[in-house]
């Protein structure tokens, strides 16, 4: 007959092996699916925001120029150099979701979807529990994280093994 306190040990033995293999898989696995699901919403919308190769769509500017205000204080405001922001916004939604998708500039590229996140929280204040929380703890895990092993930041940082 086995002792309690031998089969409690050999139990939390188990138990420590199982949370080290979860945490594995965790470490692997999300680091590329928060990236991508952080990505996706942006992407949708900056594909939205052209009629072509670097032209915006008329949406985009009306949107910026007569609907995007940003609530401050009590008060709305609207935008300043408009069109400039417009064509800023909709390169920035194109390429911080690619940057993220492939792992390059990682970090950088979620703190820009942060950013972006929080004047978006400015402009709909309301969207904050359906949206905006979740982009921003995705772009806050993304930073923690890093870009995982399945990014092209991992290759780039891999230490070289030539001598010289």
């Amino acid at each position: 007959m086995n002792h309690p306190a031998a089969s409690l040990r050999w139990e939390q033995r188990v138990m420590a092996c199982v949370a080290r293999r979860i945490a594995w898989l965790g470490h692997g696995v999300a680091p590329p699916v928060a990236r991508v699901a952080l990505a996706l919403p942006f992407l949708r919308s900056g594909l939205t925001r052209w009629d072509g190769f670097f032209s915006l769509s008329p949406a985009t500017g009306f949107l910026f120029e007569e609907q995007f205000k940003l609530h401050l204080f009590g008060s709305t405001y609207g935008f300043p150099f408009a069109d400039v922001l417009a064509y800023g916004v909709a390169s920035a939604e194109i390429l911080l979701p690619v940057l993220l998708i492939v792992g390059l500039a990682t970090r950088v590229a979620a703190l820009g979807l942060l950013l972006m996140t929080a004047v978006i929280q400015l402009v709909f204040p309301d969207g904050w529990a359906n949206f905006h929380l979740y982009w921003a703890a995705l772009a806050l895990c993304v930073m923690a994280l890093g870009p995982g092993r399945l990014a092209l930041d991992h290759w780039v940082a891999a230490p070289s093994t030539s001598v010289g």
